[in-house]
């Protein structure tokens, strides 16, 4: 059934796609202001797979870079101006969809929607998110012959840009890759229309919905709350200890530790939790870190010497993308924290 998204969605949405954001996805702040920009351009439909037909073609929105950048600019029209490049290289869109949940993420599509008229379907390529663009690609890599078109837009002042883009996959995505350092951190993407049949195949159907379930159970009933929805574990309150980062491929890669014995490595997202040596969770089980208010805190925000607990998803517990059962994918991202 069709939903109009309204005011009460937004702190869920935000909440809920923080903490499945697992590490990335934006800042919360940033995605509540996105939202309610959204919905004062317009109306946002959002729409089940199930509502339109399969061979209809969605595309894909999304944030590209490192969140942690100075530097990073993106703005309303730029990512209006993304989607709207790819639908004049690729005519009869009919849909759009998130690349994945996250602060941000999980609104991103919403002010496209209001602003083109497009529904936002109830879908994200991955219920959590992911560190690559490669990862949010619905394993298009794996396609014979499959020609990819991402269009970008971000960046201000002598870093603006925009663009087209179309090629093998891989390639594709290095460049837009390069194009988010290159405009200062971050740029947002519309790319790879797919017919919903193969969206649904290999996607994560319901993820937004699923996001809201997760924000509204920390908004009524805190941490313990999500803890007890997804069927994950929730630590104690631990200070940081040590914390580092830096910027690499045009992502965040670092390690914090906590005073328990912890140890966290993020590639934007949380990538493994050790304690003492011995891992208990690696990606993509989800690992988040919540503060002593109750507010997720993605990997990017994160302060010596502040308090945060620690909430661990198995995977299974997860809507995941086919991608997060590729090898090839997978081992790229943990070489960088090796």
């Amino acid at each position: 059934m069709t939903r109009i998204l309204t005011q009460e969605d937004i702190e869920p949405a935000v909440l809920g796609g923080a903490v499945l954001g697992g590490g990335g996805g934006g800042s919360v702040e940033k995605g509540r202001a996105a939202a309610r920009q959204a919905l004062e351009a317009g109306t946002v439909r959002l729409m089940p797979v199930e509502a339109l037909p399969q061979n209809a073609f969605t595309a894909t929105v999304a944030l590209v870079g490192a969140p942690s950048s100075p530097d990073a600019h993106v703005d309303a029209e730029q990512y209006l101006q993304a989607l709207t490049l790819l639908r004049e290289a690729v005519p009869g869109i009919a849909a759009i969809n998130t690349n994945e949940n996250g602060a941000e993420t999980t609104v991103n599509g919403w002010l496209q929607s209001a602003r083109s008229g497009l529904p936002l379907l109830d879908f994200a390529c991955n219920g959590r998110a992911h560190p690559t663009g490669l990862m949010g690609a619905l394993g298009l890599h794996r396609q014979a012959g499959f020609r990819s078109r991402q269009a970008v837009a971000g960046g201000q002042g002598a870093r603006a840009l925009t663009g087209v883009m179309e090629g093998e996959l891989r390639s594709v995505a290095e460049l837009v890759g390069r194009a988010a350092v290159e405009a200062g951190g971050m740029i947002a993407v519309a790319r790879n229309p797919v017919c919903l049949t193969y969206a649904r195949a290999n996607g994560a159907p319901g993820a937004i919905t699923q996001a809201l379930a997760v924000g509204n159970a920390l908004i009524t009933a805190g941490p313990e709350g999500v803890a007890t929805l997804l069927g994950g574990h929730l630590g104690e309150l631990s200070l940081v200890s040590r914390y580092v980062c830096e910027r690499r491929q045009g992502l965040d890669v670092g390690k914090a530790e906590l005073d328990d014995g912890t140890s966290l490595t993020f590639v934007n997202e949380y990538m493994t939790c050790e304690a003492r040596g011995r891992r208990g969770a690696a990606f993509p089980d989800l690992i988040m870190t919540i503060d002593g208010e109750g507010t997720p805190r993605p990997s990017s925000s994160l302060r010596e010497g502040e308090a945060i607990r620690l909430l661990t998803v198995p995977r299974g517990k997860l809507l995941l993308s086919v991608t997060m059962d590729m090898p090839e994918l997978l081992a790229p991202v943990f070489a960088m924290i090796e």
